[in-house]
């Protein structure tokens, strides 16, 4: 086990600089099988550092840990002790350090106001953009980590490949030269969640566009618009609400109906 203090000072400044990085630890092993408390760690774009004592073992939990540490999630999987599945012998705590999932806004509107300070409420790292200096301030989206004065494409463009399922992409421009370049971009990257402001006709007038521009039916089912779940929401705040319960509902795989109308349980 002499490889562990080079893995907990690697883990270490992961943590410190908000790298994604994921421990996995043997918590349960059978006598013989791997040793209980070796560990492997592992981030993004990197060669795994440590072992668990067994390639094969090695190489399937590395492949899950990745898994997991996209999703951000932490959890046991059990494991035979060559790393078989279906097997409950050896039991591996996979735990994920990822940052703050992303959310980008685009529009420097008083919705994008709200829906900041809600987003940060839910532990967003939230960035605005607007290409109209006047708008994206500080002072405006004080609750914002970054405002950015950019097009929203380009800022799209730049840092696009850093998204991943548990970031969103909120569009609130509503204006064709702004919304259809970014969705077109937001198409392109890995964000768990895609929506768009608009009315239905809105909506439409924007898919027309973008299937224009080559965007297929099957891609414009990915975009959540008219943005927010249906709370009958007027004011900014109520739409924040509903947008964020939207995103929340997305990743749980909720129907998002009201719990009084639904059986079952309340948590998975």
């Amino acid at each position: 086990m002499s490889e562990q203090p080079e893995l907990f000072d690697v883990l270490k400044a992961a943590i410190e600089a908000e790298e994604p990085v994921v421990l996995a630890t043997i918590v349960e092993s059978p006598e013989g099988g791997p040793e209980v408390g070796a560990k492997i760690l592992l981030k993004a774009g990197e060669e795994p550092l440590g072992t668990l004592g067994n390639d094969d073992l090695d190489r399937v939990v590395v492949r899950d840990a990745r898994g997991e540490l996209a999703a951000g999630t932490t959890g046991i999987r059990h494991y035979g002790p060559a790393g078989e599945a279906r097997q409950e012998d050896v039991a591996v705590f996979v735990e994920s350090h990822a940052p703050p999932p992303q959310m980008l806004i685009f529009g420097a509107v008083d919705f994008t106001a709200s829906l900041s300070r809600v987003a940060k409420v839910l532990g967003y790292r939230v960035t605005v953009c607007d290409a109209r200096p006047v708008f994206a301030t500080t002072q405006r989206f004080p609750y914002a980590d970054e405002v950015v004065v950019d097009w929203p494409h380009r800022l799209l463009e730049k840092v696009g490949t850093t998204l991943g399922p548990r970031d969103a992409v909120c569009i609130l421009t509503h204006d064709p030269k702004f919304d259809v370049p970014a969705v077109i971009e937001a198409l392109k990257t890995d964000a768990g969640y895609l929506g768009a402001m608009g009315s239905r006709r809105t909506t439409q007038d924007r898919n027309r566009r973008l299937i224009e521009e080559g965007v297929t039916e099957a891609r414009l089912e990915r975009i959540h618009a008219p943005i927010g779940l249906d709370l009958g929401a007027r004011t900014p705040e109520e739409t924040a609400i509903s947008i964020c319960a939207e995103i929340i509902a997305l990743r749980t795989g909720r129907s998002a109906a009201s719990l009084s109308n639904v059986d079952g349980d309340i948590h998975d």
